[in-house]
């Protein structure tokens, strides 16, 4: 069993417990392990978990649906996690300028950003769920997800927090989740908005390869606030 092959690939391993591991497998070496473990032999990472070769039953290659682990270049796209909460009601609930062009604050408090976790990982079980927090090195910068699935579209939308704004992570993501919802999962069309005056969010939409399509003149109000509305497409040809 040539175990390197799996390196960055998703995977479905049983051990010789009948433990299962399902995730993005990464390679480790017989020096690396003895030096790092003290081990004796290569295995294969799954998130924390370590499995050696003579652990593992069986493995196969997966085709992964819905909320899949996805890498970039500098950051990871995990699921949500029930000790997110916290960091996403202080760099985002509690924020103001966060929802400025949006209206939408599900993070307001503490509680509501606990539930709203919850909410995202019970939802995990459809494997039309796709809500992912940006993590770089296990820092939570910022969130991506898709919604409102039908056979022949999605939305996504994003945020990151201001701390880590201006430096590509949005453009990052969204460029491998309209690559991901597209190819992988087969969805032609995605769409996205954002009020004209939201100079951030189009210049990611735009950097991503999303085509403005239509402008609905005041068509998003938010308070006692309008702004006219960018309607967005991406389709796998552009």
């Amino acid at each position: 069993m040539e175990l390197k092959r799996y390196d960055g690939k998703h995977v479905r391993i049983t051990d010789d417990q009948g433990n299962v591991f399902t995730g993005i497998a990464g390679y480790g070496g017989c020096e690396f392990l003895e030096c790092e473990y003290g081990g004796d032999e290569d295995g294969l990472f799954i998130e924390d978990c370590l499995i050696y070769r003579s652990q593992i039953a069986s493995i196969e290659e997966i085709v992964p649906h819905g909320t899949a682990e996805l890498w970039t270049e500098r950051m990871v796209l995990r699921r949500y996690r029930v000790d997110d909460a916290e960091a996403l009601y202080r760099y985002f609930g509690s924020d103001p300028a966060m929802v400025k062009y949006s209206g939408w604050n599900p993070y307001a408090t503490l509680e509501m950003a606990e539930e709203t976790v919850q909410r995202f990982i019970r939802s995990y079980e459809d494997e039309h769920t796709y809500s992912w927090v940006m993590d770089f090195e296990d820092v939570l910068i910022g969130t991506i997800g898709a919604y409102d699935y039908t056979p022949e579209q999605i939305e996504v939308g994003f945020s990151v927090q201001p701390d880590w704004q201006g430096r590509g992570y949005a453009t990052e993501a969204l460029q491998k989740v309209l690559e991901y919802l597209t190819k992988n999962e087969g969805i032609p069309c995605v769409t996205a908005w954002c009020a004209a005056e939201n100079e951030g969010s189009r210049r990611v939409l735009e950097k991503a390869g999303m085509q403005l399509v239509r402008c609905e003149k005041n068509g998003l109000a938010i308070g006692d606030q309008t702004y006219d509305k960018l309607y967005w497409e991406y389709r796998q040809e552009n």
